[in-house]
């Protein structure tokens, strides 16, 4: 380790040492993290708002729109794994700010769709540019935070999800009803995408001025600070090693089948949490509210308790040392909230509960899924192991609007598809727990 010439041993050892250091890290890191992950969310799912006025004005249908929804992951998909090799040789820094300065461009860039065509090919370029920046958050906090701490620092930093769905909707329901008479002879969907997408490009700048590489960039934590985090992180990687369940190179990623099993659990939380994403405004809309305001605000309320929930599930999980329980409970709950949603269809107050549960859990199925392979991948199988789960999971995107759009198409209803969707969650659940104990609690 090159940094024991320059300190004495107590660094490694003082508690008070290590803990100083992790908070300066979280209150430095989090926050603009959060900011960037928030306006990610938002750039990804404002479709979802956009669509209230923008198939009626392109005359696209909801078959359409579903494919257009869902394309985005093809892109995000094939890019995924390459974007996170390329961050990993070029440093988070520089590459996080490439692909925040593309797809903030691109998605204000989707004001100019004005047919199928140009929708499908602008989704699918935006899905390119996005690919690597999840993946490249999960890893960036590898370099950070041991395994223990790193279910909280998840369900903060994914916190932006449920806060992206608070802020967005009622944001966006006030821009398409200020903008509905066309100023600046833009629409209110092209104003959204216009005023949601150009932030991105300037937190991405930001990003070049603000993140560090890595601990040995961070000059804002001590010498002391910095030796005593990296040793609780080589301890972490020296742990797992020890125990014979590391993965250490990506070769033994592809040949790993818990790998390929976390793979299809992501897959079927995000089949819930997309359902969620592009359609909640659309479901609530049909239950008699015609004002987008409305819709948006009623919106809000679900991703406003999955924030609460999704903070306190992430800090139990990091205090009790598990991890199996803590994930497949929450995808329990969104099973049973999109039956409520789907059984009591005409009950405004039922629906609203149940898509409130549905989003409670769903959402935090997210920050609790990752600290599973984390637990078991090596540093150095890392970057390429979680860019393969996540693109595997990924996968959902574009399956899950489309699903949805074409039974509402056929069916002229949402019910059957919330039903599919609460069969997938109860298969993931299930798979969650054949993944042995011993290989993700700690």
């Amino acid at each position: 380790m090159t940094m024991n010439n320059n300190i004495g041993k107590s660094a490694y050892t003082d508690p008070a040492i290590l803990e100083r250091g992790y908070r300066k890290a979280t209150w430095r890191l989090i926050p603009f993290i959060f900011i960037c992950y928030l306006f990610n969310y938002l750039d990804r799912v404002n479709v979802g708002f956009a669509k209230l006025e923008m198939l009626d004005a392109l005359k696209l249908s909801e078959t359409v729109y579903g494919l257009g929804a869902g394309i985005f992951f093809i892109g995000y998909v094939t890019s995924g794994i390459p974007s996170n090799l390329i961050l990993h040789r070029l440093g988070a820094r520089r590459w996080i700010a490439v692909m925040m300065i593309l797809w903030g461009g691109l998605s204000a860039a989707m004001m100019f769709v004005h047919n199928a065509g140009s929708f499908y090919v602008l989704r699918f370029f935006t899905g390119v540019a996005e690919a690597g920046f999840f993946p490249g958050m999960v890893f960036y906090f590898t370099n950070w935070f041991p395994t223990q701490k790193r279910g909280q620092v998840m369900a903060l930093f994914m916190s932006a999800i449920p806060v992206s769905g608070l802020i967005g909707g009622p944001l966006s329901g006030w821009m398409l009803s200020h903008f509905q008479s066309g100023q600046g002879g833009l629409a209110g969907w092209q104003w959204l995408f216009l005023l949601q997408g150009l932030p991105t490009v300037l937190l991405g700048v930001g990003v070049l001025f603000y993140l560090s590489d890595g601990l040995k960039h961070a000059k804002w934590l001590s010498t002391d600070e910095k030796a005593a985090m990296q040793a609780a992180l080589d301890l972490d990687e020296q742990s797992r090693s020890a125990g014979g369940h590391a993965v250490h190179s990506f070769g033994q990623v592809l040949r790993n089948g818990h790998v390929w099993l976390l793979g299809v659990v992501y897959f079927s939380i995000q089949m819930g949490v997309y359902a969620i994403n592009f359609w909640l405004p659309s479901i609530i809309k049909a239950l008699g509210f015609s004002s987008a305001t409305t819709v948006g605000w009623l919106s809000a309320l679900p991703y406003l308790f999955a924030g609460i929930f999704m903070v306190v599930v992430g800090r139990s999980a990091d205090a009790r040392g598990e991890r199996r329980w803590h994930l497949s409970v929450p995808m329990l709950m969104a099973l049973v909230g999109l039956l409520l949603a789907a059984h009591f269809s005409s009950n405004v107050v039922i629906v609203m509960v149940g898509l409130t549960l549905a989003t409670m859990g769903a959402l935090t199925g997210l920050p609790m899924f990752w600290p599973l392979p984390a637990a078991f991948l090596g540093s150095a199988a890392a970057a390429g192991g979680l860019a393969l789960i996540n693109s595997l999971g990924q996968v959902a995107g574009f399956v899950s609007p489309f699903l949805v759009g074409w039974i509402k198409d056929a069916t002229g209803s949402t019910d059957v598809a919330l039903y599919i969707l609460s069969t997938v969650l109860l298969v993931g659940a299930i798979l969650v727990m054949l993944v042995p104990a011993r290989l993700v609690n700690r």
